[in-house]
Order: C-alpha cells, then sequence, then structure tokens
C-alpha cells in the first residue's frame, strides 16, 4: 500500500508538471470558470478577494464527491472538521485554531443560505443541490461577528429559475474494513427544480437518504453497536414580483438516526477504571447506544434592488437542534458510566444591510440581531449512583458594522471595515439552584491594502480581528469560575493572487501571523477540578499555497498546501507550565493534490491525494493523532441524461484513528475506505 500510495504521489506531481508545460506551450483560449462570490456581502471575482478563500461550484462538489464538512475540509488549505464520535458533533479547525469542545462555540463560522450556525451542534451539510461553497481563511470578525475568529464557510444552494431541473440517484457501495459481516453504504436523492409562473414564482425540493452499517461489534449482542441513518429534506419557494425585487424562503429538516459514537477505550481510560485493552473496534456495552438528532431551519431573504448602485438586503433566520442520545462510556456489561441527554440549542436571527457598488466604490452597512435559547438535561449512571443535568442558557447579540472598498488608483485599493457586536447571557441550574450573567462586547477592524502591478496579478497586505464569545463553565462551585471572557485574534496577513495564461493557471499564496489574547483553554485548577479560562497567550504562524491549471479542455490540476505551527507564549496551571507546547486540534500541515479529467466522449476520471500532519490532544503534548494520507478515486461515464460512476474513498483503508482523545481516556475510530457505485438520472 506504502507503494501504491508513492506511486500515486508521483503521479499527480508528474502529472502536474506536465500541465505546467502544457499552459506555458498552448495556444488556444481554454480557461478556467471565473467564479463570483460574496465572501465581503458584495458579489466579486474571488481573485478579487484579499484574503485566502477557497471556492468550489455546484460541479465541483458533485466531481470531488464531497457529502459531509470532513470532505470539504479534506480539499481546503489550512481546515479541518473533527468528529468528536457522534452525528452531527464536528469541530473545525482552522488555521490551527480550535475551541475547546466544553464551550460547545466555534472558532470557525458556518452559514448555510446566510443562517448562522452557532454550535458544533448539528455542525454539518449534506451538500446537495448547491450553488457554492465559499470557505473563507482568517479573521471574518467585520462581517460575519462572534465566533469567526479563524474563517467562515459559506454555504448556497442553488435558486429556483425558468429552467426545468431534475435527477434522482443512487449509491451502493461497502466499507473496505469492519468488525461486521454487514458492510453496506446506501444512498439516494432527489433533486426538482421549475417554474411555478415563469417569471414570477419558482420551487425548487431535494432529499437525501442515507444508511452505513456500523464499524464496531458489540460482543455482547453479536450486532454492530454504531448504524447510521440520515434523512434530509428541503424546500425553496422563490418569488420575483418585480424585476427589482427577489424574494426567498427556504425550509429544511436533516434527521438523525443512529447508533453508539464510533469510541471505545484509550489507553489512559482503560487503566483508570482497571480495565483491559480494549480489542479493535470491539465493545461489550450491556446498553445499546443511540444517537438521535434533528436539525430544523428556516429562512427568509429578501433583495431588493433600490438602483444601479444600491441594493437592500434583509435575511431572517431560526434554526433548532435537538440533541438526543444514550451512551455507554464504559463500552462493558457493567453500568460504570451511562448518559442520557436531551438538549436544544434555538436561534432566532435578524440581518438587514445595504450595499452600494458604483465605479470600483463598494461598501456595506449593516446591523444584525440574534436570540439564542439552549437547554441541557442530562442524566448520568455511575453504577448504583445517578446524577441529573437540567440547565438553561438564554442569550442575544446586536451589531452594527460596515464594509468599505475604495480605489486609491488604478493600481490601489484600500479596504476598510468595522464592526461593533454585544453578547449578553443568563444562566440557570435549575438542579444545583445557581444562577449567572455576564455580557461581552467587542470592536472588530479589518485594514486591507491592494496592490496590482499586472494584470491578472493582486498583492494585498491586511490586518484584522476576530474573537470568540465568553460563556459558563456548568459545573463551577466558585463564583470567579462561572463565567469566561471572549477570546481576541489579530491576524497579519500577506498574500499574492495570480492568473497566468489566459486564465489557465491560478497560483494564489499567502503567509500569516496571528496573536491570541487571552486564549480559552482547560485549567487545571486542583488535581480533580478543571474549568474553561483565559488563561493562555499564543502566537501562530502559517503559509498556504493554492494552484488550479487546466492543461487541455477536459484536464483539471488543483493542489493547496498549508503550514501552520501555533504555540503557546505563556499558559501554566496546577498540573505544570505548557510555554512552548503546540496547541491542541492543529495539523501542523494539510494537503491535497488532484487530477481530474473529463472526455467530450463522456469518460471521466478522477483522483485525490489528501494528507494530514500531526495534532495534539492536550496541552502537555502527550498525546496525538499522527500523520496521515489518504486517496479518493473516481471513474466514470457520463451522457445527457445519464452517469455512472465507480467511486472509492479512502482506497487504501488508512487508519487514522484519534489515540489519547479526551487526555488519553477514548479512542475515536476513523471511517474506513469505501468503494462503490453511483448511478444518477437527469430530466
Amino acid at each position: 500500500m506504502n507503494f501504491l500510495r508513492g506511486w500515486m504521489l508521483k503521479s499527480l506531481l508528474i502529472a502536474w508538471c506536465m500541465t505546467i508545460s502544457g499552459i506555458t506551450q498552448a495556444q488556444d483560449t481554454l480557461s478556467l470558470e471565473e467564479i463570483t462570490v460574496t465572501a465581503q456581502k458584495q458579489e466579486e471575482n474571488v481573485q478579487n478577494v484579499s484574503m485566502g478563500i477557497t471556492v468550489f461550484t455546484g460541479q465541483a462538489i458533485e466531481d470531488a464527491k464531497i457529502e459531509s464538512m470532513s470532505d470539504l475540509a479534506d480539499l481546503v488549505p489550512s481546515l479541518m472538521v473533527f468528529n468528536e464520535g457522534g452525528a452531527g458533533m464536528n469541530t473545525p479547525s482552522m488555521r490551527g485554531i480550535h475551541a475547546p469542545f466544553d464551550t460547545m462555540a466555534l472558532s470557525t463560522g458556518l452559514f448555510i443560505d446566510g443562517v448562522p450556525i452557532q454550535s458544533i451542534l448539528g455542525f454539518e451539510s449534506t451538500f446537495l443541490d448547491i450553488e457554492r461553497v465559499e470557505v473563507l481563511r482568517g479573521p471574518q470578525g467585520t462581517l460575519y461577528g462572534k465566533n469567526t475568529e479563524a474563517g467562515v464557510i459559506n454555504i448556497i444552494t442553488r435558486q429556483p429559475d425558468n429552467d426545468f431541473r431534475g435527477s434522482v440517484s443512487a449509491n451502493i457501495g461497502t466499507w473496505l474494513s469492519s468488525e461486521n459481516d454487514d458492510r453496506l453504504l446506501q444512498a439516494y436523492t432527489v433533486k426538482l427544480s421549475a417554474p411555478i409562473q415563469t417569471d414570477k414564482l419558482f420551487l425548487g425540493i431535494a432529499g437525501k437518504f442515507t444508511q452505513k452499517d456500523g464499524i464496531i461489534k458489540n460482543t455482547e449482542t453479536g450486532q454492530a453497536a454504531d448504524d447510521r441513518e440520515h434523512w434530509f429534506g428541503r424546500a425553496h419557494l422563490r418569488w420575483t414580483p418585480a424585476d427589482q425585487l427577489d424574494i426567498s424562503f427556504i425550509a429544511s429538516q436533516l434527521q438523525y438516526n443512529g447508533g453508539a459514537a464510533h469510541m471505545n477505550w484509550g489507553e489512559y481510560g482503560a487503566l483508570a477504571y482497571g480495565l483491559p485493552s480494549p480489542e479493535y473496534r470491539k465493545v461489550s456495552s450491556n446498553l445499546q447506544g443511540e444517537n438521535n438528532g434533528s436539525d430544523q431551519s428556516q429562512s427568509l431573504k429578501i433583495d431588493f434592488e433600490i438602483n444601479d448602485a444600491f441594493e437592500l438586503t434583509s435575511v431572517t433566520s431560526r434554526r433548532v437542534y435537538d440533541d438526543e442520545a444514550t451512551s455507554d462510556f464504559d463500552f462493558t456489561s457493567a453500568t460504570l458510566m451511562h448518559t442520557k441527554k436531551d438538549n436544544q440549542f434555538s436561534t432566532l436571527s435578524q440581518e438587514l444591510r445595504l450595499s452600494y457598488d458604483n465605479g470600483g466604490v463598494k461598501w456595506v452597512a449593516g446591523v444584525y440581531g440574534d436570540k439564542e435559547e439552549m437547554n441541557y438535561d442530562v442524566e448520568m449512571a455511575y453504577g448504583s449512583m445517578t446524577s441529573t443535568t437540567d440547565r438553561d442558557i438564554d442569550g442575544s447579540s446586536y451589531a452594527v458594522f460596515t464594509n468599505l472598498t475604495w480605489p486609491l488608483s488604478r493600481q490601489f485599493s484600500l479596504v476598510g471595515g468595522l464592526r461593533y457586536e454585544t453578547t449578553e447571557k443568563d444562566f440557570q441550574d435549575h438542579i444545583n439552584a445557581k444562577d449567572a450573567d455576564d455580557s461581552w462586547d467587542a470592536v472588530t477592524p479589518k485594514l486591507a491594502l491592494e496592490y496590482r502591478p499586472l494584470p491578472g496579478t493582486m498583492t494585498y497586505l491586511s490586518v484584522s480581528k476576530g474573537y470568540r464569545a465568553g460563556g459558563f463553565n456548568f459545573q463551577a462551585t466558585d463564583e470567579q469560575y462561572y463565567t469566561f471572557d471572549e477570546e481576541d485574534l489579530w491576524s497579519y496577513e500577506i498574500g499574492v493572487k495570480n492568473t497566468l495564461f489566459n486564465n489557465r493557471l491560478i497560483v494564489n499564496a499567502s503567509i500569516y501571523k496571528m496573536d491570541i489574547s487571552d486564549m480559552q483553554v482547560s485549567e487545571k485548577i486542583s488535581s480533580l477540578v478543571s474549568y474553561i479560562t483565559n488563561a493562555a497567550e499564543a502566537t501562530g504562524k502559517g503559509v498556504e499555497l493554492e494552484l488550479v491549471g487546466k492543461i487541455t479542455t477536459g484536464l483539471t490540476m488543483t493542489a493547496g498546501f498549508g503550514y501552520t505551527q501555533i504555540e503557546f507564549d505563556e499558559f501554566k496551571d496546577s498540573d505544570g507550565d505548557y510555554q512552548g507546547n503546540k496547541t491542541t486540534y492543529a495539523p501542523e500541515y494539510t494537503f491535497n493534490i488532484g487530477a481530474q479529467y473529463r472526455w467530450e466522449n463522456g469518460f471521466y476520471a478522477r483522483a485525490d491525494l489528501i494528507g494530514y500532519g500531526d495534532m495534539y490532544f492536550d496541552k502537555a503534548n502527550k498525546y496525538k493523532r499522527d500523520a496521515y494520507e489518504i486517496v479518493n478515486a473516481k471513474i466514470g461515464y457520463e451522457t445527457e441524461h445519464f452517469d455512472v460512476y465507480l467511486y472509492g474513498k479512502n482506497i487504501f483503508d488508512e487508519k487514522y484513528d484519534s489515540y489519547g482523545y479526551y487526555s488519553g481516556y477514548y479512542t475515536i475510530y476513523s471511517d474506513p475506505g469505501e468503494v462503490g457505485l453511483q448511478v444518477t438520472y437527469r430530466i
């Protein structure tokens, strides 16, 4: 397998060299698709945006078979999305910045059709019927606010219009390894978009069902412990009563019906409970685990074009995530640690903004507000002992913001932005009769200088601030630890964007430095007690590189690389001094190299090599996930109405399990490789 992986890497690199050579010799006008983004909440060419940004069109999403946030992260420099073992429980790490799991907050924001995802609960998307995905790297506090200190993922679904479109797709596959006999993977999708009244009223619907057999065997029952089922549906109603007015209402629901988490004891956890080291992907649970969550969202977007220069936009959204789970965290036939939870996280948000674009001068100004309600109900059993948790957190945020692009000359432009945001939260513990409240505010500016020395080349120098809001320590008994404050990040970035050879080669690069203050970390207060505090300072630095090249009508090459070094400048607690240690959930590097060929006769082929560097789980740098590489491949035949593909994800069945998770207590198993057949029919 190592030989095959090495051969694959060499082949892709040789293909890249051939691509560059072919581009320099080509005489035709073949070019890459120009992509318009709304990263700064106004339309502009992606190569004119002064920040690191990776964009995927809907076709690119389908070509790369991106079906989850983890799949997306595989193809974005400096981004990793880590699954915490359960359905919908994903935590992002961008440029090494990662929010502690106990805060339930995010360092990288997620927005789906303008609906903000404010928690790790439901940090996921089905990537069905997508118009575009924009991944913005670096602080985005000016335009997006709290919890976007490291970046933003914007997902924009496809709008229905006068074109009648529809498709059905079936996917049948198998795991390449499992401890169970049943290894079936299946998924079925349907998409339909049509005009109800030409030029006025349009409807789009999309749905998907996914089922995956479990990979972990419960030796007590002889059955799989972690089967998975997902149901997803979305309806999009669009009304354009006048040329200047565009109104969209979107409603969606994602339902998880799954078994136990992809977890088992780690080395330290088994030792602490006096248990033998567990067998690989085998548990002996006397309680069948369940992970049943649901994500409901509705959004209303109104765009009114006042005239050729001014546009008014309103986005109203509501999202409710229910997180229900039953778990056997001792993984044995004894009742050492059983939990049952029923949590709910709801957000109601409103954004109103006015934008202007005329003669190179562009600006946007707006107001934002949201209201959050969180309820945590947990029951835990330790043998004959039980405990109950019933906690509520209610909060609201309000913000005003603006962003301006001002041409100084034909070559120079200045970009400046400013946001003021305030957040208030109340906490109630109904079991222990404990109340707390706090508020946090932040001013998050951005300033960038853009310079265009040559046609097709733009360089930029930027400084920006991002922040992550404060929160509560649920278990604290000492008032000084009831709350923790916001985390601040200042980023300094130099970048260059090149569009070369008649738009056949794109080469983008950036270097950055980050200063993180009041860092939210898990501080050991005593031998048995840890709380989230602002006890650390850290510095990060890194480089990023992205290349896209087109050598012929059908052949496209892509590559991305991100290197991150982020270390504690100050941090010590009752267990030790961590100065100079690397921060947690910060892969040293990420890379991807890919080639795709789409022949005019219908033949299609694609391969991607993806890699991640070492990543630590603890502040002492004792436990880590080792570096690894995986290979994805896809081959098929496409016609006007019918496509068929053979595909493989992680085709060499590389294991990249997270040993040492939660300070050595647990192991989270990685997904095995999978291969399968995909068939699509389009109307």
